[in-house]
């Protein structure tokens, strides 16, 4: 998963402050919060810029396959612990205090992490540990001083994010080493609700798509937007990737980079041609609802040609 984190994780926390009473904006903030937190796990992957320094081809898809080969070093480890989530949400929550105090406590807690990392994975992991406190660090950051968030709603958002994230991660690769650092593994592999391996990417795609859609119709509602208002009929246009069956070789989740940039292109079509011509800003949202639509629509018409031509 890559934006499906986040949305989700934003979902999640924006309903749910909703149904308590909290006020819309409120709820916004905290959904916010929540989202940008569920991207901070993703800092590990600081280590796999190095691989792009060992590829020796042009070929966009070479430069894709080292970034991923370098990124499994340490990628899903430590920062996708659900035994450090909860420190280190604590440490981020300590960090938003106003209390000198506090705040040194959480440093304090936060340079713990650093150094268990260290004690089991040495240097590499002392240094995906630090980039994932520079991104929380920076979060709370905007969480106190944009979103007016204090300590207590910074600390529960936190851990929505953190803790939610290794779970998006189940369907999509190697699982996340949950109870990082014990030698405790909880799946060995991800789980394959299907027999075929195309079949499999398509049900992790869905997943991702259905965790943005959840964001999406929760921004809509908290802000008082119609769904119908901001789509464009050109989002239609998705259905034409259906094609693509026939064309591409089948993907499976190793080797997906076609079937994901080709399909992700689609959403292009959330532009309006005006704004293109006359270099106007165009409406977010609108781009948004009809770029997403058009590649679900494109997912859709994949998966049914695929299953056609299996028959």
């Amino acid at each position: 998963m890559f934006l499906g984190h986040e949305t989700l994780a934003f979902a999640l926390v924006a309903l749910v402050a909703t149904l308590c009473g909290v006020s819309r904006e409120r709820a916004l903030a905290l959904g916010v919060a929540a989202g940008l937190f569920a991207f901070v796990p993703d800092a590990d992957m600081v280590y796999a810029l190095a691989g792009f320094l060992r590829v020796d081809s042009a070929s966009a898809f070479a430069a894709a396959n080292a970034f991923w080969s370098a990124s499994t070093a340490v990628h899903r480890s430590i920062t996708h612990s659900l035994v450090l989530a909860g420190p280190a949400a604590a440490g981020f929550a300590l960090v938003a205090a106003t209390s000198r105090f506090h705040r040194a406590l959480g440093a304090l807690l936060l340079a713990g992490l650093v150094g268990v990392a260290f004690v089991a994975s040495g240097p590499l992991g002392v240094l995906v540990t630090v980039a994932f406190a520079l991104a929380g660090l920076g979060v709370v950051a905007l969480a106190t001083r944009r979103l007016d968030l204090g300590s207590r709603a910074v600390g529960a958002t936190a851990l929505v994010g953190l803790v939610s994230h290794p779970f998006g991660d189940l369907l999509t690769g190697h699982p996340p080493a949950f109870f990082y650092p014990f030698e405790v593994t909880l799946l060995a592999g991800r789980p394959a609700p299907f027999g075929d391996p195309t079949l499999n990417l398509l049900a992790a795609f869905a997943f991702e798509l259905a965790a943005i859609w959840a964001g999406l119709v929760v921004f809509l509602a908290l802000t008082d937007r119609r769904f119908r208002g901001h789509l464009a009929p050109r989002a239609a246009a998705g259905g034409a990737y259906a094609l693509a069956a026939l064309v591409i070789q089948p993907p499976t989740l190793e080797t997906s980079y076609q079937f994901v940039f080709s399909v992700l292109a689609v959403g292009s079509v959330g532009l309006h041609p005006r704004s293109l011509l006359d270099r106007s800003l165009p409406d977010p949202v609108a781009v948004a609802v009809t770029g997403l639509t058009a590649i679900t629509v494109a997912g859709a018409g994949y998966t049914v040609a695929y299953l056609l031509a299996l028959t």
